[in-house]
């Protein structure tokens, strides 16, 4: 490479690497945004994140089946095009909001903020933002959560947490989702466990499967105990 494309390759990585922070920056800015309304409506919010195909949108329906006499919930479903997820989630009774990236593989702050007024946030008790599946890009993003929490399925191997370690970094919970399937599949639970927790020793984890329900109680007690813990700290 000659010293004139070295140049300005270098250019354009620092140019690329400067538009990133200042991105970041603007992203923190909105996120903050969101979580003093959060806070004002006493709503938790949760970031659900995954790889494409994990079962967030089924997980989500069967957790409005368990908590529908329980809380408020609502659901705002990130996908690069169609809303087929959010339109399955309002055929199970909730209320839902798809936000179309048209192409780009995360959510942002600025995009959640935008579509925060399709819904009374003083009358829902929990908000889950389903993000785009992908484990990279959605991990530098906060979105103004109180929690993150990833789905780790059983069909894509259990080498992911040392492979994408931000996302199992900066989650908080995570699921080890379709575990109805482990009996046929060269999947550890235990292997899984073990990287995530070296990435990230705080990180809960539960197994889960929507079809068998197993974990699914745990994952919904979970979910209230955090809503009550929001609900006093706004008494406090």
């Amino acid at each position: 490479m000659s010293v004139e494309k070295s140049t300005k390759k270098a250019r354009g990585t620092a140019a690329c690497e400067n538009t990133n922070i200042e991105l970041l920056k603007a992203n923190d800015y909105v996120a903050d945004i969101i979580r003093k309304q959060m806070t004002t409506s006493n709503t938790l919010l949760i970031n659900l994140t995954s790889s494409a195909g994990s079962g967030k949108t089924t997980l989500m329906q069967k957790t409005a089946e368990r908590l529908k006499d329980k809380l408020n919930m609502a659901v705002m479903v990130g996908d690069l095009e169609t809303e087929r997820d959010a339109d399955r989630l309002k055929e199970a009774g909730i209320q839902a909001s798809q936000i179309v990236t048209g192409g780009i593989c995360h959510l942002e702050a600025q995009m959640v903020h935008q579509v925060l007024d399709r819904f009374n946030l003083d009358e829902i008790d929990l908000l889950f933002v389903e993000n785009v599946g992908n484990l990279v890009c959605p991990a530098s993003f906060d979105l103004g959560e109180d929690y993150r929490v990833t789905l780790m399925a059983t069909t894509e191997g259990d080498d992911k947490p040392k492979k994408y370690p931000r996302m199992f970094l900066t989650s908080d919970m995570m699921l080890i989702s379709k575990s109805d399937l482990l009996p046929h599949l060269p999947f550890s639970s235990e292997a899984v466990i073990k990287d995530s927790k070296e990435v990230n020793h705080e990180l809960e984890v539960i197994q889960i499967s929507s079809l068998t329900e197993e974990g699914v109680d745990e994952w919904c007690e979970w979910l209230l105990e955090k809503v009550q813990q929001k609900q006093e700290a706004k008494v406090l």
